[in-house]
């Protein structure tokens, strides 16, 4: 009886096993888009894996990819438009598991506007944020439509993308996603329309990507976090009500009508498989980026994904 005592004395004594500590550049503040993470981290899913995660948030959209590539984070979320454009240039990343695997991206209108097709954008102004990658998708619609850059003007609404549909200072607006923007209008009472981009002859892409440095990186950390957050995506479609409720109660800033309707909008969209990498889809974005001539040549699948789960 004394020796058990003990021993449990002992174990009681041990300190709790060390967890291993990752870094992850978000995209950019803490939204819907980021729900596995947050459920994962809220859930112990993370702990389960032995894991801390250190959740951080850009001051600069730019900086994560670039912050991921230089080894100063562990992970970070990113675009695959944006993946092969950087891939290109010869940064070091390859993406190494998915967030959301449907594009959210898309051409955003007024309902009752004055763009009732593509083509309708002759003469008229359109709205972006994000220099190079939008405006690489835009062309490619536009020409699609026999349409080119010349016959419009761009104009870079600083990330209020709504807001300037909205009042009128551009006719339209690339890069707004169609889980919050669309939301967002509704809301102000006002109708919205969204050109979706893989109908408007782009393949079908990842949105959100988690993208690391293939140099540097710790597979068998990735791997662990990426089981932590599939198993937050399951909870989060099994529980859709409950796991926006732990979401929620993380801030008061996500507490609106807003993150509520992007969160049920976003469910279906999140990667159900995390690790698992669809290879052709990836060869034909990079083929679609080659002919449009925003790259230059073809880079093999294996330079810019990585299935770690295979390995």
């Amino acid at each position: 009886m004394k020796a058990t005592l003990t021993a449990i004395a002992l174990l009681v004594a041990m300190p709790a096993a060390a967890q291993d500590k990752m870094t992850l550049m978000l995209d950019w503040f803490v939204n819907p888009d980021h729900g596995p993470i947050i459920i994962a981290q809220e859930q112990g899913y993370f702990a389960e894996q032995g894991l801390e995660i250190e959740v951080i948030a850009p001051a600069d959209p730019a900086d994560p990819p670039k912050m991921a590539a230089a080894g100063r984070a562990d992970l970070a979320i990113s675009y695959q438009p944006q993946l092969h454009l950087q891939v290109a240039e010869e940064m070091p990343l390859i993406r190494v598991g998915t967030l959301v695997a449907t594009p959210l991206n898309c051409l955003l209108v007024l309902e009752d506007g004055p763009i009732d097709e593509i083509a309708d954008l002759k003469g008229r102004k359109v709205g972006f944020s994000v220099a190079g990658v939008e405006e690489a998708l835009l062309s490619s619609i536009l020409e699609n439509n026999a349409l080119t850059m010349d016959d419009i003007e761009l104009v870079n609404v600083n990330w209020s993308l709504s807001p300037a549909l909205m009042s009128g200072q551009v006719d339209a607006v690339i890069g707004a996603f169609r889980n919050f923007e669309l939301n967002q209008m509704e809301i102000e009472g006002i109708d919205g329309r969204c050109f979706y981009l893989e109908e408007e002859g782009l393949p079908a892409y990842d949105e959100l990507i988690y993208v690391a440095n293939p140099e540097t990186m710790d597979a068998d950390l990735i791997r662990r976090f990426l089981a932590a957050t599939e198993k937050a995506t399951q909870f989060i479609v099994n529980h859709p009500q409950e796991s926006w409720e732990i979401f929620a109660a993380t801030s008061a800033e996500l507490q609106d009508e807003l993150n509520e309707k992007a969160w049920a909008d976003t469910i279906p969209r999140f990667a159900l498989r995390p690790e698992a990498l669809d290879q052709g889809r990836y060869a034909r974005f990079e083929a679609f980026l080659n002919e449009a001539g925003l790259v230059e040549g073809t880079r093999p699948v294996s330079e810019l994904a990585v299935d770690l789960g295979a390995q």
